[in-house]
């Protein structure tokens, strides 16, 4: 009997003293994690763009909450992806999974690349702007502060997301409830200008005045510009072996926070209409800025922290999830072996956090961040495109397949055709933009070729990586996770029997 206890003692204290991912994020963190990751910077930059493209005020809402709804549809469809296959990564594990290496590689190509680097360079921008918006109140704050702050936040961030998740997720609780309080002080000013009888631009009649002659190419590159201010709503997935009880929080977390910010974000632009003409928008490089200093008066100086504030956030979001991409791509041997590791103590990815915030500060020292906005948008969009015909494609090859949610077949088709139409249209609007998209995902091909297609190296290529391997390891304190079999049961089960 004492020797089978301590048999039971020694199994326990080895399974707790195993190196991994650790699973700290619940249902609360889960919800702050997307919301997180979705308000960012693009509610406070997206309008204007939204509006242009629309032509009037009364279609700029409908694309808001129209894209709030294929978000929705969208998440649905992550979320069985999610808890069929549980695994960290996202859009890409599941696309590596469901279609093969070349295919995921591209989407790991593309994100690693430009998508999530541009994103978190923008975000950085935006608070550092506004941070030091106080101080330059009637002119541009200089170029080297901007990116000199902006890289100390991104640096002080990788900082904490390296020493530990909790404070990461911690982070990410508080300042989640920062940008909807900070959204809750537009709404609810917003609200009582509209009680005070100022909606003049929300009459159906003057809402549905057009300043451009309205086409489905414009209306495609509005859904475009609300796409950047949505994106983030995948972003839960790529943390999935990190959430306690992924089966029943992970689809929780999306139903509750994807509805919620389709809300907010319409109610904000509601806020934004009452305050300005659709010229005066149109005009404002700061939209709430501009709303706080028509409104807010002596307290106008709220907005501009409240901004600050819910980017400081949104980066923490960003450089959390995007590592763990990273992670997930070396692991499968699409990225050096040296990212898939984590802090022997910490259990956090170090090294794919090191490279997330150095390719973000490269991008910031090429200074032409927010001309990639569109490439970013178009990016995204495709790589979404993508994983939900994996999903199509999963369930016709494996019907058998244990899946603890499965959406209606319509969910997903209904998605596929929105894309389709967005992106086509799109293409034939701004060939040039979505052209060049379409290049910077194809630079992949070679680079997957020749750096994991070519198994047969040079053995000196080899010895260099494990050189590097072994340093970076050093460096870091880092080795590979030890995988928990019981999370890998159900995917590797249904394969069995498939």
């Amino acid at each position: 009997m004492g020797d089978e206890g301590k048999r039971k003692k020694d199994k326990k204290s080895s399974k707790d003293d195993r190196v991994a991912l650790k699973k700290e994020i619940g249902l609360w963190s889960a919800c702050a994690i997307i919301i997180g990751n979705i308000i960012g910077s693009g509610i406070f930059v997206s309008p204007k763009g939204v509006l242009e493209h629309a032509g009037s005020v009364g279609l700029s809402l409908i694309v808001w909450v129209c894209g709030g709804g294929i978000c929705v549809l969208g998440s649905m469809c992550y979320a069985e992806l999610g808890v069929t296959i549980p695994k960290s990564g996202g859009d890409y594990s599941y696309v590596t999974e469901i279609f093969g290496g070349l295919v995921g590689f591209l989407l790991l190509w593309s994100a690693v690349l430009i998508m999530y680097p541009t994103t978190l360079a923008v975000i950085a921008l935006t608070f550092a702007n506004y941070v030091l918006h106080p101080a330059f109140q009637n002119c541009l704050p200089p170029y080297a502060a901007t990116r000199l702050l902006a890289t100390i936040c991104v640096l002080f961030l990788t900082w904490v997301n390296c020493s530990s998740v909790r404070w990461a997720t911690r982070i990410q609780d508080v300042f989640t409830v920062g940008k909807l309080l900070a959204l809750g002080l537009i709404i609810v000013v917003g609200l009582v200008q509209i009680g005070r009888g100022y909606y003049d631009a929300l009459v159906p009649s003057a809402a549905f005045e057009f300043h451009q002659d309205p086409s489905v190419g414009q209306i495609a590159l509005a859904f475009l510009q609300a796409s950047f201010a949505y994106s983030g709503w995948n972003f839960l997935n790529y943390v999935t072996e990190e959430i306690v009880n992924p089966r029943t929080n992970l689809p929780r977390a999306i139903y509750i926070s994807i509805p919620l910010v389709t809300l907010v974000y319409t109610m904000t632009n509601i806020a934004y209409f009452s305050a300005m003409t659709p010229e005066e928008l149109l005009a404002s490089n700061a939209v709430a800025v501009t709303f706080g200093e028509k409104l807010l008066g002596v307290f106008s100086w709220m907005m501009p922290i409240s901004v600050a504030l819910s980017t400081f956030g949104g980066i923490n979001g960003y450089l959390f999830t995007s590592s763990r991409l990273c992670f997930s791509g070396a692991r499968e041997g699409h990225l050096p072996y040296l990212l898939a590791m984590i802090h022997l103590k910490n259990c956090t990815p170090i090294p794919a956090l090191l490279v997330c915030c150095f390719a973000t500060i490269l991008i910031l020292c090429i200074g032409e961040t927010h001309n990639l906005i569109n490439y970013v948008s178009f990016i995204n969009y495709l790589s979404y495109g993508v994983t939900i015909a994996a999903l199509l494609y999963l369930r016709k090859k494996r019907p058998s397949l244990a899946r603890p949610i499965k959406v209606n077949l319509l969910i997903p088709i209904s998605y596929m055709v929105f894309w389709a139409v967005l992106l086509c249209f799109s293409l034939y609007s701004e060939p040039v933009v979505c052209g060049l998209g379409m290049v910077i995902v194809l630079t992949g091909v070679p680079v997957y070729f020749v750096g994991v297609w070519w198994k047969n190296k040079p053995k000196w290529i080899f010895r260099l990586t494990e050189k590097i391997t072994y340093l970076g390891q050093k460096a870091c304190y880092v080795m590979f996770p030890q995988e928990d079999p019981a999370e890998a049961q159900p995917l590797t089960s249904s394969k069995a029997t498939d």
